[in-house]
Parts: C-alpha cells; structure tokens; sequence
C-alpha cells in the first residue's frame, strides 16, 4: 500500500519548523500573508476512511498549536493501521525534531519498507538504526541506498559506533570489508572504514588506507582525517604538504583552509597561520570565531594594535565579550598599563574567563600593594556571584601565596573553610601552603580529612605519600598511599614519579629507574629531572643523569631542586 493523501502533500514538512501553516494554506505563508477575500482551497483526502482524514487534520492542527506530542502520537498511530508510507514518513520528521528516538526508529523502517525504491527512506532507516546500535541491519539499507545510487552516509555509521565496545567494532569492520568487496572505489566506504581503524587504536592502518585509496575531487572529510592522522603519528610536514594540495584544489573550502590555519599554529608557523586566518575572515567576515582567532594570533605576535582592534571589534559585534575583554587585560599588562588591565578584567562576567580574570585583577592589586582592595573586590565578587564564592576564596589565596603573602594567604584560607568547612580544594590549598611553610602536621591532617571523605582522591593520597617519602621516613606508608594512588590512575606523570621516588628510597633501585623513566617520557620537567637523574647518579649512570639534569635545566633553568640535587651529587653547581 503506497497512497499519499492529499492532505500531506498540501502542508510543510515539520522538522526543523517551530509550527505548522493552516490546513490549505502553501507552506512557507504566514497567515497574515494569506489574502483576505480568498478562501482556503478545500483538500482532497484521497482515498483515506473519515476516521484517518480527522487524526491526520487533528495532528496537523495539533502542531499549529505546538502540541506535537499529540501530532506524533495521532501519525504513528495512523502509520501503523494504513501502513502508509506518506503518513510513515510525515511521523518520522516529527519524531526527529522531538527527538523521540524509538518512534523515529519505528517508522523510519515503516516508510523503508512501504516504498522500497525511495533512496531517502532507506537512507532514514539506516540512520536510525545506527542510531539505535543496529549495526548490521543499517548496513543493510545502505547498501540499499548504494545500490540506488544515493548519497550514502557511511561515515555516519562509522562514526555512531565510536562509544561501542570493540566486538561491534569488529563485527561492523567485517560489513565495511564485505561492502569494500563489492565497491571498491566507494569513497565513502574507505572513510568510513579509516575511522572504524582510528577508533580503535589502529592509526597506522587507517592512514595506509587513506593513502592507498586517495580521495577524489570534492571529497574534503578523508583528506582532513588522513591530516589529522599523519599529525598523530609525528608526521606534521606531511599533513602541510597534504593540506595545501587539497587547498590548490579546493581554493574555497572553509574546512579544508581552516584545518590548515590550525596546523600552522600547532607548528608554531604563527605569521603563515595569521595570514590564512586573515584570509578566512575575508571570505566569512561575519565568522567571529575566525575575528578571535585571528586577534589571539596577533597576540602571539605582539602586533599589539591590531590585536586590540579584532577584540574591540568582538565587543562591539557582542561575541566572545568576556574573552574579549581578558585578552584585552593581558594586553594592557603587556604595555605596562595596571589600571587600563584593572578595568578590562572588571568587565569580565561569570563564565569560563571569569576566574582568570578575577586572579589577574587581585595579582595586580596585591603586587602593587593595593591588597586590602583586593580583598574587598573579591569578597563583593563572592556576594555577587555566590555559585563562585569557593573559587574566589582560592583566588585571593594564590595571589596572596605568589606574592610571598603566605601568612595573609593561609588566614583567607582559614577563613574560606570557615564558611566551607571539610571543602577538598581549600583543604588541599591549605596542605600545600603548610608544605612551603614547614608544617607537615597540619599538611597531614588536611590531606587525612580529604581522603576520609574521599577515600579514592588520588592526588591527596599522592599528595600525601610523596611528602612522607620526601620529608620523613615513613617510607612503608608512603609506598602504600602512592601505590593506591597509581592504581586509580595508571598514567599519571606525578605519581609516576612520587612511585619512583619512594622506591629510590627504600632502596628498591630497578623500580625506581622504571617509573621515573616512564614519568619523565610523560612529563619532562625539572623535578622528575632531579628526581631521575640522582637515581642514574647513584646506579653509575653518571652521563646520562648529567644529560638528564641538562633537560631538566633546559625546561627550568633556574630549578632550585635541579641545582641543589647537582651540587650535593658532584660538589659543583655546573653539569
């Protein structure tokens, strides 16, 4: 059965429309528009019973009144008895724009089914079963969609399985083989299976792929991933060379030009990137993502002028205000003017720049003196934005700390967990601030009081268990706080480290060259230097711990922990 009624045919496809034109009237005029002596002309219901015209009218007239439950209800329940594929298809586009999955499911098959030649029904079924994690019968239909010569989306496919476990992985790079088989110069089989392989780990295999099965003119999506691809495997010049030919070839791509902006930066290339940045705001002048882009560049720069002239232009066009008014701050701190930096950072509303910019804002003030009116500022900030009022209180007491205030910083600390007692983050604060002033036993209780409540707080357990085997001899207790610790989270370089150390001191040498090697593969700076090169010192491996020591000096050359630990091993501050 394939009857469309007139009536659907006479009104506007819902999806995306916030309501429905009135029964006769052609979709796209607003009432209003209608002309005042013209009757609507009557519809013709086809060959459908009363009862159906009447849901079907009263669903439409439901969706002019913005009650598209009951239009979605009244079309699955009329889709189901005709079996209509008009009907299935009208209930589809207002399951999607409700975004009710299982009735979009239900008659997007409905529809496939009743109108087997219509490429966009099987295409609307193969989505919507991928969608529901469908994955072998989706397939199906877009082979289907394939075979009809549509446009098929199996890179959609491929990228709706992403959050699956690996066996449907597997199980849908098998469809994508068997599929390949049949067409093998289907582009869009390729990447769709490029990004099965990159999802699971197999970036190598993906990019041999993408390089054996080239992308064709127009097709933008595979060039960008094989990009993306050789970046990810240390390849950067390649992803250059690829990206300006698939530039040649598509002057005008956005994505492509915008793709080859970012990896300039990423090279540090900032003067190439500013200049196809600026051409990208050229072609889409009302883009203001590009506008801040382009004024961060300039930034990175230190063309100062025409910096501040993309962020006023952001202020004034009402995007990006508050990152606009930070990036201005900065700016003015650049020039050495405190009070213009002051101003800007006022402006800054609650968002993600708001506290970067209250620290920058306290930090002037407090270094210049002025910390009481920091104090009062930060404290009016609390009562305006109350949702803040912890972060804040950490504000003042960094600014405070990175101004040598320490005493200040621990009383507004003291003060904080007044108001906010057992808080983690102003516990952990205050236990860091104890360790540079020496009080290990206020240090422990803060840590001890965070991890009561927060029995699986890796960082206050590692926290913790460095400071034992770093400023005590508790060694045995240490080890157990860092191994739970590690155990929580397997990769993390601070741990990674503290684990190294600990075993250093217990004596345990092999253990501690394995993990301060892996921290420092992780993060190479200049206390897992120390650290890694005194182990390499005391095991005879002096040459490599001086090449270790020199990394870490490399990164901070003025590392009190690296020139200490070198002058207590060889007795001579230089390496």
């Amino acid at each position: 059965m394939n009857r469309t009624p007139a009536l659907l045919l006479a009104l506007a496809v819902l999806s995306g429309c916030q309501s429905l034109p009135p029964v006769g009237q052609p979709s796209g005029q607003a009432e209003d528009d209608a002309p005042a002596s013209t009757p609507a002309k009557p519809v013709q219901y086809a060959s459908f019973p009363p009862g159906t015209v009447y849901s079907l009218l009263a669903a439409e007239l439901s969706g002019q009144r913005n009650r598209f439950d009951i239009a979605l209800a009244n079309y699955v329940d009329q889709a189901r008895k005709t079996q209509d594929a008009g009907v299935a298809e009208r209930a589809l586009r207002i399951a999607e724009y409700l975004g009710a999955d299982q009735p979009a499911l239900e008659m997007s098959l409905l529809w496939a089914r009743n109108d087997p030649a219509n490429v966009e029904a099987q295409r609307a079924a193969a989505i919507q079963l991928a969608r529901a994690g469908r994955y072998d019968e989706s397939m199906a239909y877009m082979e289907k969609v394939l075979q009809g010569r549509g446009e098929t989306h199996f890179d959609f496919l491929a990228l709706s399985a992403a959050e699956t476990d690996k066996p449907t992985r597997d199980g849908l790079l098998k469809s994508f083989d068997q599929l390949l088989a049949k067409y093998p110069n289907n582009g869009q089989l390729v990447f769709g299976k490029a990004l099965l392989l990159q999802q699971d780990g197999d970036t190598a295999g993906a990019l041999k792929l993408l390089e054996d099965n080239p992308a064709k003119d127009g097709e933008i999506a595979p060039v960008l991933l094989q990009a993306r691809l050789l970046q990810a495997t240390d390849q950067p010049k390649a992803a250059i060379r690829l990206l300006e030919r698939a530039i040649r070839k598509n002057p005008d791509d956005k994505r492509l030009r915008l793709t080859y902006a970012r990896t300039l930066v990423e090279q540090n290339r900032i003067a190439d990137a500013k200049v196809q940045f600026s051409q990208l705001l050229q072609q889409y002048p009302e883009d203001d993502d590009l506008r801040y882009s382009l004024a961060l560049i300039c930034l990175e720069e230190k063309d100062w002028d025409e910096a501040e002239g993309y962020l006023n232009e952001l202020i004034d066009r009402g995007a990006h205000v508050d990152s606009a008014h930070l990036n201005l701050g900065r700016l003015a701190e650049e020039r050495d003017n405190a009070q213009r930096a002051l101003d800007q950072y006022s402006l800054v509303t609650p968002g993600p720049d708001y506290l970067p910019a209250q620290l920058r804002l306290a930090d002037i003030l407090i270094a210049n003196g002025r910390s009481d009116e920091a104090s009062r500022r930060l404290a009016s900030s609390r009562a305006a934005a109350p949702d803040y009022a912890v972060q804040l209180w950490l504000v003042e007491a960094e600014a405070l700390a990175d101004n040598e205030r320490n005493d200040q910083a621990m009383a507004v600390l003291n003060k904080a967990l007044g108001q906010h007692p057992n808080d983690s983050s102003l516990l952990y604060t205050r236990a860091m601030l104890a360790e540079k002033r020496g009080d290990l036993a206020l240090l422990e209780r803060d840590l001890r009081t965070i991890i009561a409540h927060e029995p699986d707080n890796a960082m206050a357990l590692n926290a913790l268990g460095y400071t034992l085997s770093d400023r005590t001899t508790r060694y045995a207790e240490a080890k157990a706080l860092i191994e739970k610790a590690h155990a929580l989270t397997p990769q993390d370089p601070a741990i990674l480290d503290s684990l190294g150390w600990v075993n250093f001191h217990l004596g345990d040498l092999d253990s501690a060259e394995r993990y301060l090697r892996q921290a420092f593969s992780l993060f190479p700076d200049h206390e897992v230097a120390a650290h890694l090169g005194e182990v390499l010192w005391t095991r005879g491996k002096q040459r490599e711990a001086r090449q270790v020591w020199a990394a870490g000096l490399k990164d901070q050359p003025d590392s009190p922990l690296v020139h200490s630990t070198v002058l207590r091993l060889t007795g001579s501050e230089t390496l």
